[in-house]
């Protein structure tokens, strides 16, 4: 049968390192594909890794179908609900997916609450008006973010990222180039002028962000009197708690890819 690929479902799934890829090669060579990839109709939904290296290679490999889905959109509801589960996605792919659901969840509400006739009582609401309700709320920047396990500060830099980042950016925070915090920076440049920093690699857009950075500092230069009240004292303390967790996030990341290059050079 064909096998159709939905290019929105498989951005829901991040992409493998390469060395990653080579494991999973290794073993779909050495052992076959023994879990069968998921089909909603003729629509792939999990096993895509697994099937472009079926597929590259000609290995053998069996489908299952899963029909209890009504719409294209109950689909994507339950690849982002199976990811954010899952430990091995990383911080911004988790934000993405959350960002995502709650466009879905909040289209589904206004649908709901537009087919509902206006003197409607709200027991007289539509059978399906609680389909959502053993999720948690996504009425909140706050609420998206605890479903994601991020911060509320790393989920408002990932939302503009989602917005304003040229796609080779949003690729270069996929691949671990460069950190959440400092692509939230970057994606304020215009867009020519991101493209033309990730192409100058990793050194390149730090110094962007690094750059983006100073020039908000010098057009918002820092009070150097302490705060009077305790709530701007409360402010100023999450502030720095912010910028520490954003240079704690860029160590990690720079960890995670130099961690990467010493397994693929001990595994050559």
């Amino acid at each position: 049968m064909d096998i159709t690929i939905n290019d929105e479902l498989r951005s829901f799934i991040d992409p493998l390192t390469p060395v990653e890829y080579a494991a999973l090669e290794r073993s779909l060579l050495a052992d076959g594909c023994r879990d069968a990839l998921v089909l909603w109709r003729d629509v792939l939904i999990d096993g895509h890794n697994r099937y472009d290296i079926c597929k590259k290679h000609g290995i053998p490999f069996r489908t299952v179908a899963n029909d209890k889905f009504d719409s294209l959109e109950d689909v994507m509801l339950w690849v982002i609900d199976n990811n954010l589960a899952r430990r091995s996605v990383s911080d911004f792919q988790r934000g993405m997916l959350a960002l995502r659901k709650k466009e879905i969840v909040a289209a589904r509400a206004a649908q709901r609450a537009a087919q509902q006739p206006a003197d409607a009582a709200p027991e007289q609401a539509a059978p399906d008006a609680a389909d959502d309700a053993s999720d948690p709320p996504w009425s909140t920047r706050e609420d998206v973010a605890k479903a994601a396990r991020v911060s509320a500060n790393t989920l408002s830099q990932i939302e503009r990222i989602r917005k304003t980042a040229a796609p080779e950016l949003v690729d270069a925070v996929r691949s671990g180039t460069i950190s959440v915090s400092a692509a939230a920076s970057v994606a304020s440049l215009p867009p020519e002028a991101q493209v033309a920093a990730v192409a100058g690699g990793r050194k390149e857009l730090q110094q962007a962000a690094r750059q983006v950075r100073e020039q908000k500092t010098g057009a918002k230069p820092k009070k150097e009197t302490v705060p009077d009240s305790p709530e701007d004292q409360v402010k100023a303390l999450r502030s720095q708690v912010g910028e520490l967790k954003d240079r704690v996030a860029t160590l990690m990341t720079e960890n995670e890819v130099l961690r990467q290059k010493l397994a693929a050079l001990g595994g050559a």
